[in-house]
């Protein structure tokens, strides 16, 4: 049986990327959430007037790998300080966000982010959303394993 995780935190191309070479984890695909316009496409996306959120859903199995371990690659791999931005891209698209698809879930994520702020390790406070999952929408298919695609392992996130 798997499971949905869906994690915003920047550029797509990068997070995607870090979540598919995980163990466990079944299958990515970059898309759209959290904003008001059906089917958005790139370009309405960027215009930074639809609220979405350029994400990464991760269909993953349970029992290889944890939520716990996902949300330690989501943490440590961008800034969850900067509201709208991950390096050289800015706007709401670009937010940090956790979009969870259960009550547990949730909660591991509201844990995770409480665990982070008492240790310190940001000298400014979390701004990342945990917020209900919505309809998520796959960007177009050439997003899709962008990275992979052009044989790069990174990005800028």
């Amino acid at each position: 049986m798997t499971e949905k995780a869906t994690f915003a935190a920047g550029c797509f191309w990068g997070v995607e990327e870090l979540f598919r070479q995980m163990p466990g984890v079944i299958s990515t695909r970059v898309g759209y959430t959290g904003g008001e316009l059906a089917k958005p496409s790139y370009k309405d996306v960027c215009s930074d007037t639809t609220g979405h959120a350029e994400a990464v859903e991760v269909e993953y199995d349970p029992a290889r790998v944890s939520y716990d371990a996902l949300l330690k690659v989501f943490w440590e791999n961008h800034d969850p300080t900067t509201p709208n931005r991950q390096g050289p891209d800015f706007g709401s698209q670009y937010r940090s966000a956790i979009f969870y698809h259960s009550e547990a879930q949730r909660a591991a994520a509201q844990t995770s982010k409480e665990s982070l702020e008492k240790a310190g390790r940001f000298r400014r406070p979390i701004v990342t959303q945990i917020t209900s999952a919505v309809e998520f929408w796959p960007a177009e298919d050439y997003h899709q394993q962008y990275l992979a695609k052009r044989g790069q392992s990174h990005c800028h996130i």
